[in-house]
């Protein structure tokens, strides 16, 4: 059995690829590859897993909240040529006798409905509480934005018919409130958990350097994985970082720059000479031995490519303007504090949707300098950091979403012959 992985972006691909190590450990896997149509796969390379098709880097970076000038300017970099020709690539894979599995939006599904063959869809990108949340619908601030409620559904008519199609094995929403609502409409919908927490890695234990700096406060900063973006993004945090360390004056402050591999470093560190960071030879802090240090008075600054997870379980709170990363980091029970930016994925726009889809574990600022108010604020109210930690726990679920979406497939038969029942 040969399964075609389709993804659209760089948090996409890390969900695929926590769901295709489980199902290599499946009795009699299948042979695996990949199809990023987003990006250039990095991930994917990392795991040895075959890439099949053209792959390119877009200047938006995705599909997702872009502009019409980012829309063109992928057109003129060559957006047409590169989905047809990924296009007939699931269609031949389909030909064959491939199966496919789509994680990510209405993209891939696509991508996996007109390849003619039978798929599975993991939906990483919708959720039904950008509408709703247990307690009923969310109120919205014009009129026009309740007409999103119209089909009763987070997902639109035509994406629920790709995948009511018969091609079309299982669905698996993010979370139980999307799931119950799929169900309704007759989808085969299969309410799993969500995988994006599986791509992390589990809690390190405790290094010597972090004994030593267990009383820092620690925040950790995600900028995003769009090169040109994050670099933008970084300029922002870098007053925000300036602005925490005037208000934390008293406390040891670690900021902990965790930082996708697609974003050239030497921007960054420009930028932290700037505002008077100074590098350090240093013992590791994280886990990661090619991380640069920087100190400032009573901070220590670290930038890393390679310790992502370490990042995230090591801090209190993040400056957030990330997607994956953003949502990852609230799941495990912690606080984000986000401010838009120019685009195009961070707008106004995008940090709206992402905080009806977090609910109160992420914090709107309208800018860098109102971050560290908010954040001393928060640290010292016990009761609003346990009902955060409540809340991103239940809307990001537990771990282990990944080896049952594996099973599930082997079960359907997607991805081997049925199991006996």
């Amino acid at each position: 059995m040969k399964l075609l992985c389709l993804s659209n972006g760089h948090g996409e691909d890390a969900i695929a690829i926590a769901i295709l190590r489980q199902l290599q450990q499946q009795p009699n896997p299948p042979e695996i590859a990949a199809l990023p149509i987003v990006g250039e796969g990095q991930a994917y390379r990392a795991e040895n897993i075959p890439i099949v098709g053209p792959v390119r880097q877009m200047p938006s970076g995705g599909f997702i909240y872009m502009d019409g000038k980012q829309l063109w300017r992928d057109v003129r970099g060559g957006l047409l040529g590169l989905t047809l020709a990924q296009l007939r690539v699931a269609k031949q894979w389909a030909k064959e006798g491939g199966k496919i599995l789509a994680v990510g939006d209405i993209v891939p599904l696509f991508f996996a409905w007109w390849s003619g063959a039978e798929y599975a869809f993991v939906g990483t990108a919708k959720s039904d509480y950008y509408l709703r949340d247990e307690a009923g619908w969310l109120p919205r601030r014009h009129w026009w934005q309740h007409l999103e409620r119209w089909s009763g559904s987070v997902y639109l008519p035509w994406e629920r018919a790709l995948m009511r199609s018969r091609r079309c094995q299982a669905v698996f929403p993010r979370d139980s409130l999307t799931a119950e609502r799929l169900q309704k409409f007759g989808i085969r919908t299969f309410d799993a958990g969500n995988p994006m927490m599986d791509a992390l890695d589990a809690k390190p234990p405790k290094t010597d350097s972090e004994m030593e700096m267990g009383r820092s406060l620690a925040v950790v900063l995600l900028p995003g994985s769009r090169p040109t973006e994050a670099v933008r993004n970084w300029e922002l945090m870098m007053r925000a970082v300036a602005r925490f360390r005037e208000a934390f004056a008293d406390r040891n402050l670690l900021f902990l720059g965790a930082i996708a591999p697609t974003i050239p470093l030497e921007s960054l560190q420009t930028q932290l000479s700037t505002y008077g960071w100074q590098e350090r030879q240093d013992k590791a802090i994280v886990a990661d031995e090619q991380a640069v240090n920087f100190v400032q008075n009573n901070a220590t600054f670290v930038l890393t490519q390679n310790a992502f997870s370490d990042c995230l379980h090591r801090a209190d709170l993040a400056l957030a303007m990330a997607g994956t990363a953003t949502e990852q980091f609230v799941g495990l029970g912690k606080p984000a504090i986000a401010f838009p930016g120019g685009g195009p994925q961070f707008t106004d726009a995008f940090a709206e949707a992402q905080r009806r889809l977090l609910g109160l574990s992420l914090i709107l600022v309208p800018s860098p300098d109102n971050v560290a108010e908010v954040a001393k604020r928060l640290l010292q109210d016990p009761d609003w950091l346990q009902a955060i930690a409540e809340n991103g726990r239940r809307r990001l679920g537990e771990p282990g979403a990944s080896d049952r979406i594996a099973k599930c497939l082997q079960n359907i038969g997607l991805t081997s012959v049925p199991l006996a029942q």
